[in-house]
């Protein structure tokens, strides 16, 4: 695998509330990105917490496990649970909470869970795939038909999301399965991203043969923040690459 990460406060924001990580242990990898809400510290608090819970249980992580989903499963359930319990605790943060986009998998599969509206993407073949449905009013609005994708990208709306990890005391994760080959891509980002920059030119900046992982990283961090930057901005981009090795653990 080749791995890189990047988060920037983008050109507004004073404080970064997302968090990101990569880690990885024997043939598998965990990629999460948490973008967390509530304000100022709150938003940094739920986003960091996400991230330790996560970790936490990382380090429990075993290979042969029988059922990858469950697991992720169940490691959500217990970061909500931690992230509602610590803001009934403290009041200066009640409220707060965060999206919540996972990807683990090896070099023949990949399960993504998601809660929220931090994505992942699949290119492939030439060709890029969103693997995940923003839990948001705007894609309640598509999948009802009343408005459509084009118009979703631009709608006033469109941070609106309808779920969050501990804002309530439960809460469900979505979930995909995909299978991926040597030589795909898989992008897991936040909304300040995606927001930004759109279907299109993201499968531009993955298309060019030129830049390495690191860079179309870069690339696509850059053109969030020339296009406005309003919002805080992660991107986690994995390489299936089979004839390398992975580059270890990354934090931003």
């Amino acid at each position: 695998m080749q791995i890189a990460i990047q988060t920037d406060v983008g050109m507004v924001r004073k404080h970064n509330e997302d968090s990101g990580e990569v880690f990885t242990k024997g043939e598998h990898f965990l990629a999460v990105i948490a973008d967390g809400m509530g304000g100022h510290k709150a938003g940094d608090i739920a986003s960091q917490e996400a991230l330790t819970c996560i970790k936490d249980a990382w380090n429990q992580f075993e290979e042969n496990m029988e059922s990858i989903r469950e697991w992720i499963q169940n490691v959500l359930r217990d970061t909500n649970n931690h992230i509602f319990q610590f803001s009934q605790e403290n009041p200066e943060t009640r409220g707060m909470g965060t999206t919540v986009v996972a990807a683990l998998g090896n070099s023949n599969e990949v399960t993504v869970a998601h809660i929220g509206d931090s994505r992942c993407y699949l290119y492939s073949n030439g060709e890029l795939k969103r693997v995940t449905d923003d839990h948001s009013l705007v894609q309640e609005l598509v999948k009802s038909g009343q408005i459509t994708e084009d118009e979703a990208e631009i709608h006033p709306r469109r941070n609106m999301i309808m779920k969050a990890v501990g804002t309530d005391e439960t809460v469900e994760a979505e979930f995909n399965q995909i299978t991926w080959n040597n030589g795909d891509y898989l992008l897991l980002c936040s909304d300040g991203l995606s927001d930004k920059v759109s279907f299109k030119r993201i499968q531009e900046a993955l298309l060019n043969p030129q830049e390495s992982v690191a860079e179309k990283v870069e690339t696509l961090i850059t053109w969030a923040k020339d296009a406005g930057g309003e919002d805080n901005i992660t991107a986690i981009l994995i390489q299936n690459r089979s004839d390398t090795e992975t580059k270890g653990e990354a934090r931003a």
